[in-house]
């Protein structure tokens, strides 16, 4: 525990030399935690891209027969190296272990990251042992994701009484006050599986070209970081009525250790990739930012902020309803939404830069909720 905040603890010296006080500020931390991450990010991410070239970690590209002309824009992709979401779980760990003060809350953000970075490993050896885009089935990746859910609603129910109370409360964009208090335990917990398995879910459709999901997920982490800042101040988080978390403000390290790690990777991952993250980044990263957004007590600002991983999911269940619905008749030429403009001519690459300031906008548009409180 002393080495966790080993960093943090150094502005008890600041009588022995001045600028060590500054590591007693949040936003202090929260910049040396960003670029740390960067630095340990660039520092992994070659090697690693040798390694996992070497040892043939390629994604596994879906055949004509699943995909159609889709196969055909993407067979250049073919010996991508995969799993690169390990670049983006080594930097975005190592800095925050460096930067952040050990709580509940950062425990438990982290135990939902190594979680599901470990689930996501397994899907993609699988899909690269088998050499086909099937990896683990849909129920077995649900069940571990509802356990994980219950395991960490139980920590928080019996962390404290006022733990206890303060979640079981809804909050939403637009009203100052909990819109639902005192909700039962066997609510929240269903809810919280649908924070985390949906955002987890909604961030892995979206990873499906260069670029896409690392860049809108660095927008949706950053305004979280904003968020978890806000909700951990007494001061601020009255001042623009969000509830206040005590220790709130340590998940702010963990959002910019993690926005370090997305800028090192979308350095590798912009057209062409030299490396995808796969199952072992996208689960992990969505699982991991639908747990700060409930924390922070902002899960319907996802919808807003996200709207992007929510368009892409909806997309596909659109897709499959339509499907069965209506007799094999389709919505889109293709599921998620990006392979359907994808397949409707626009390139790649200017594609992603107009998801970006799609994305760009709505956190925007999630700022601005905090003003029309």
């Amino acid at each position: 525990m002393k080495f966790i905040i080993m960093l943090d603890a150094l502005y008890q010296w600041e009588h022995y030399w001045g600028p060590l006080r500054l590591f007693r500020y949040l936003s202090f931390r929260m910049m040396m935690a960003l670029l740390t991450s960067v630095g340990i990010g660039f520092l992994m991410a070659r090697p690693m891209i040798r390694c996992l070239r070497r040892n043939r970690m390629e994604q596994a590209q879906r055949t004509e027969q699943e995909v159609r002309r889709l196969a055909e824009f993407h067979a250049a992709k073919e010996h991508t190296p995969t799993m690169g979401g390990l670049i983006i779980f080594f930097s975005t760990l190592g800095s925050t272990v460096l930067w952040a003060q050990w709580n509940m809350l950062i425990g438990l953000a982290l135990m939902v990251y190594i979680v599901l970075t470990l689930l996501g490993f397994c899907d993609d050896f699988l899909k690269i042992s088998r050499r086909n885009s099937r990896g683990l089935p849909g129920r077995i990746k649900m069940t571990i994701q509802g356990i994980l859910t219950v395991t960490v609603f139980a920590i928080l129910w019996t962390h404290s009484p006022e733990c206890q109370e303060s979640y079981r409360e809804l909050w939403f964009p637009f009203v100052k006050h909990p819109l639902w208090s005192g909700i039962p335990w066997w609510f929240m917990v269903v809810f919280l599986f649908f924070v985390l398995a949906g955002t987890s879910n909604a961030i892995n459709l979206t990873d499906g070209i260069d670029g896409l999901a690392i860049g809108c997920t660095l927008m949706t982490v950053l305004f979280f970081s904003i968020m978890a800042y806000l909700t951990g101040n007494v001061v601020a988080s009255k001042y623009l009525c969000l509830s206040y978390v005590p220790g709130g403000g340590e998940l702010a390290i963990l959002c910019a250790a993690l926005a370090g790690s997305c800028l090192v990777f979308l350095w590798y991952n912009i057209y062409p990739a030299e490396i995808f993250m796969g199952d072992t980044g996208s689960l992990a990263i969505g699982g991991l930012v639908g747990m700060i957004a409930f924390l922070t007590k902002q899960a319907f600002l996802l919808v807003i902020v996200g709207a992007v991983f929510v368009a892409e999911a909806l997309s596909v269940i659109l897709q499959v309803a339509s499907f069965k619905w209506r007799s094999g008749k389709r919505i889109f030429k293709m599921a998620p939404l990006h392979h359907h403009f994808e397949l409707s001519g626009i390139p790649e690459h200017k594609l992603v830069v107009r998801f970006w300031i799609l994305s760009f906008l709505f956190m925007l548009l999630g700022f601005g909720t905090l003003k029309l409180r």
